[in-house]
């Protein structure tokens, strides 16, 4: 009975975490549009719904509504393929992510993970690097010059900031002595690990913009030369899934950078519940995102390949090298 139980518990867990990512694009493009419209002294969506709350709910339907076209000379196998390879691994990696202990329903203690993982940060890294097949796939079998041009800036920039993204991580890794991220948290109990890895922290949240490929990172989509870049031949549901990835590894940063480098649950001062400090610091990030990309210009391509090179990763080696002269 009690192996049933645990079952049925993580194919709950699992069912939520899908649907909530699913999901995720409806709240997210209405606050972008609304943090976007008070940055720029006007209203954003008003007419549908109060304050245009349902604005998403009628984009998703006119997504889902229209003609799945596909280009005449396109490779059908993949340009359907790609989005489905881009979806999948960031839903994928959330399973190894706890959003906090545990918790106590009707005397059964449910913990707020589906995995617990002893090499979590490895499995994420690993898994989300695939993400970009789906993408470069997706510029690749469209056919289209801007598509395939959006595609090979995404393979040179993602392989560009993997890299430091995570050297960044193993001085969080040295000080906990483990890649459990429930131990990472566990670890900042008295001191976040920003206060030891300020320099850590920087390289992974840039490395962790351009992995989202947003401004000023946004090259693989470049409205202003590249139309769209890879998913401007993709239109309807298969571009909804595009969208859904690319809402899913903001959020996805965002909670690294959380669990990562601001104590995870652990809360300060306040008395607040666990969960409430890790949703409260999870959403500083996303807004924090949403902004960068409403003040920050585009980088040219070169000055995008010499940050990662030239900057990035020199700072994430001379990281790990303090990291052991000073903590180790």
């Amino acid at each position: 009975m009690d192996l049933f139980l645990a079952l049925g518990l993580i194919a709950l867990k699992v069912a939520f975490l899908i649907a909530a990512l699913l999901l995720l694009p409806l709240p997210l493009t209405w606050l972008e549009r609304k943090i976007a419209g008070h940055m720029q002294q006007r209203m954003g969506p008003m007419r549908v719904g109060w304050h245009g709350l349902l604005q998403p709910l009628a984009d998703g339907v006119k997504l889902l509504a229209k003609e799945d076209h596909i280009p005449t000379d396109a490779d059908r196998l993949l340009f359907k393929l790609a989005p489905i390879l881009a979806l999948a691994p960031p839903f994928v990696v959330f399973v190894a992510i706890p959003f906090g202990e545990s918790v106590s329903v009707l005397g059964t203690e449910i913990t707020l993970y589906a995995s617990n993982m002893n090499v979590a940060l490895l499995f994420i890294l690993a898994v989300i690097g695939i993400e970009v097949y789906g993408v470069i796939f997706g510029g690749w079998a469209a056919n289209s010059k801007y598509a395939v041009l959006g595609s090979l800036r995404t393979c040179a920039q993602m392989i560009s900031y993997e890299i430091p993204m995570g050297f960044a991580v193993i001085g969080v890794v040295m000080l906990a002595q483990s890649m459990s991220l429930l131990d990472i948290v566990r670890a900042q109990a008295d001191v976040w690990n920003i206060v030891y890895q300020p320099i850590g922290f920087f390289v992974f949240f840039v490395a962790g913009l351009a992995e989202a490929q947003r401004i000023p990172f946004d090259l693989a989509e470049a409205e202003g030369d590249l139309g769209a870049g890879f998913h401007t031949e993709y239109s309807g549901i298969r571009f909804a899934f595009f969208m859904v990835s690319e809402y899913a590894i903001m959020l996805l940063i965002s909670v690294l950078s959380v669990v990562l480098f601001f104590g995870g649950w652990n809360g300060v001062l306040i008395p607040l519940p666990p969960l409430l400090w890790f949703l409260i610091k999870v959403a500083f990030f996303v807004y924090l995102f949403i902004w960068l990309r409403f003040t920050l210009p585009r980088y040219r391509y070169d000055q995008l390949m010499a940050i990662g090179w030239k900057v990035l990763l020199p700072l994430s080696l001379a990281n790990i090298i303090v990291t052991g002269v000073a903590f180790i």
